[in-house]
């Protein structure tokens, strides 16, 4: 007798936790559950115009830039800044750049950039820590084993 009421509560248990489990959902219901919780990337905008943000969010759009440069290519965008210029032997060429100083001015971060056309350093160039703004494409190139990204501009203005 013991050996029936055993297996009758055992049933009776098995029911009560059963009636407790959620049902299943359907498929569609399940699919458009799943997208509304996963959070999607925000799209990039094709011209991303930097001069216009606080110096927090300018510095962190140009941290976003640099550890995702991917989302970025083909993107135009507009930067202001100072005008950097650094010569690397191995390449025998002159790098320039455009960097950003962080809030507390004590960090940069920079952007690389090539001057379409034919120009000249220093003579054609902005004094090296003068204020420029640059507008330009941002793509990538390989050099010595690496990916480098930098953005193409037309035109250097001085600030």
């Amino acid at each position: 007798m013991k050996k029936y009421l055993s297996i009758l509560l055992a049933l009776c248990l098995l029911c009560v936790f059963a009636g407790c489990a959620e049902k299943e959902a359907p498929a569609d219901e399940k699919n458009s559950k799943a997208a509304s919780q996963t959070k999607a990337k925000p799209a990039i905008p094709d011209f991303i115009d930097l001069t216009k943000l606080s110096s927090t969010l300018l510095y962190a759009e140009v941290y976003n830039i640099m550890n995702s440069p991917g989302d970025y290519i083909g993107k135009t965008i507009k930067i202001s800044g100072a005008y950097s210029a650094q010569y690397y032997e191995p390449t025998d060429k002159v790098y320039h750049a455009v960097l950003i100083a962080d809030a507390a001015a004590c960090c940069s971060s920079g952007i690389e950039f090539a001057w379409s056309g034919e120009h000249s350093y220093p003579d054609d160039y902005p004094e090296v820590g003068s204020k420029i703004e640059v507008t330009g494409v941002f793509g990538s190139y390989e050099e010595l084993g690496q990916t480098y990204y930098f953005l193409t501009t037309d035109g250097i203005t001085a600030l």
